[in-house]
């Protein structure tokens, strides 16, 4: 099939290049020019783990193309997705321009019939409006031209995304169409042979769900920082409490985490987007409001209980972060804990040493080069000469560290685990002071 996808981001890049490891003929429309040459040269503008190599290997066999003429986009496609980003409004809104933007520009190529599907995700009502900017443009050019949008949000997750894409959990398709679902289930039937993985509903619902599926996520992860923060409070140790309550399969161990907050492209911007909407037809959101206001506090812990050990006084002091990017397998620093920690650690007048294994260059990007900050290129050249070590991202290479050497490269004995990755005893027979996320005995035994 011929497919054209409107954006080169994490979410249009992946899916491109996955349809097109599937054997179809993908064209990525970008206004980014210099995006564009690059990928040419098969240099992928992201980290995401197997995608530089598919995108370099389809390329190479002409199945995976790239442009910035959007009039070629639209004449090469008979589905068109738009992929492109819905960054957060001022009043936490989804902001639609490029979307519409898009939707503008098919309206303005369109000659034959096509399928035009969302792929952003979007608020309820996008597809309608989707729909009204096309028809407006048609109309502009005089002449009427069938087409079909559709609502096929995208459920990947970065570090992730190429194999949720090629094994797709479910394929949620919003249409009333049966001509454009038709094309669509052609489109994914190699993705869909082992079991029925399509879950068909109109636009609206469609929209809807994938908003639901990320706020209940962070839903889940918010409410374990609590526990943790509850567990703190009474002496308990909030790992036992997970393996006690996700042993029930109505709860799972999925997302029961408790840690420095969430952050990334999709969960901040996801949750208020969805209150907006609640808010905008007149329903207050109450818990979705406490899931945003219990992360946004939550990624100020780490640094509460670094200024606590350290008597509020962070002058002069040196902090060594080891982990950056808002997860492992990714170099996205959006809405990243590490940012609130690193402002929060600035403010107070520490200086910051930090170790990622891939988003050094995302830090440089959003902060670009200062004297408080020292970017390593090593994980322990970042404890030279620091008071303290903060665990911020749980990356494989830091699973199994040495404790004795962190132990003799730190001012100050101490360690804190913002994903309680490490046993509090091994750490603390080594001669290290111990901070976890709602692990109560260790952290009481230094209060």
């Amino acid at each position: 099939m011929r497919i054209t996808l409107f954006g080169t981001g994490y979410v249009g890049l992946v899916t491109g290049a996955c349809l097109a490891e599937m054997g179809n003929h993908v064209l990525c429309v970008d206004i980014d020019a210099d995006k564009i040459a690059a990928l040419k040269q098969g240099v992928v503008p992201i980290f995401e783990p197997g995608l530089a190599p598919m995108v370099q290997r389809n390329h190479a066999a002409g199945l995976l193309d790239f442009t910035t003429d959007a009039a070629a986009g639209v004449a090469h496609g008979e589905v068109l997705f738009i992929a492109v980003g819905t960054p957060p409004d001022e009043d936490g809104s989804a902001d639609l321009r490029h979307v519409l933007a898009v939707a503008a520009s098919i309206g303005e190529h369109l000659r034959d019939y096509a399928v035009v599907v969302n792929k952003s995700t979007v608020p309820v009502g996008t597809a309608e409006r989707v729909r009204a900017r096309i028809d407006q443009a048609l109309a502009a050019r005089g002449v009427q031209v069938p087409f079909d949008v559709v609502s096929n949000p995208e459920f990947l997750k970065e570090g992730d995304a190429v194999d949720d894409c090629m094994r797709p959990d479910r394929i949620i398709i919003g249409s009333d169409s049966a001509r454009a679902l038709a094309l669509l289930k052609r489109l994914y039937a190699p993705f869909n042979r082992n079991h029925e993985r399509i879950v068909a509903m109109d636009t609206r619902s469609a929209e809807l769900t994938k908003y639901a599926a990320n706020a209940m996520l962070a839903t889940k992860i918010s409410f374990m920082n609590e526990i943790a923060n509850l567990a703190e409070r009474v002496g308990a140790d909030v790992e036992l409490v997970r393996q006690g309550i996700g042993a029930d399969p109505r709860i799972g161990y999925h997302f029961i985490y408790p840690g420095a907050g969430y952050g990334g492209s999709c969960f901040p911007k996801d949750v208020q987007a969805l209150v907006h909407t609640a808010e905008t037809h007149g329903y207050a959101p109450r818990l979705l409001q406490a899931v945003e206001a219990v992360n946004q506090a939550q990624k100020q812990h780490l640094f509460a209980l670094i200024q606590r050990h350290f008597g509020g006084d962070l002058r002069g002091k040196t902090i060594a972060l080891w982990g950056l990017a808002f997860k492992p397998n990714t170099d996205d620093m959006r809405a990243a804990p590490s940012r609130t920690l690193m402002e929060a650690l600035w403010g107070a007048g520490a200086h910051v040493r930090a170790y990622d294994p891939e988003a050094q260059r995302e830090t440089r990007r959003f902060y670009g080069e200062r004297a408080d900050l020292t970017l390593c290129v090593q994980p322990y050249e970042a404890l030279q000469g620091a008071d303290a070590l903060v665990l911020v991202t749980e990356w494989k290479v830091f699973r199994s560290p040495d404790f004795a050497r962190i132990r003799a490269a730190l001012a100050t004995p101490v360690l804190f685990d913002g994903r309680n990755l490490y046993d509090p005893a091994a750490v603390e027979s080594a001669g290290l002071a111990y901070y976890g996320i709602g692990r109560g005995r260790s952290v009481d035994s230094h209060a």
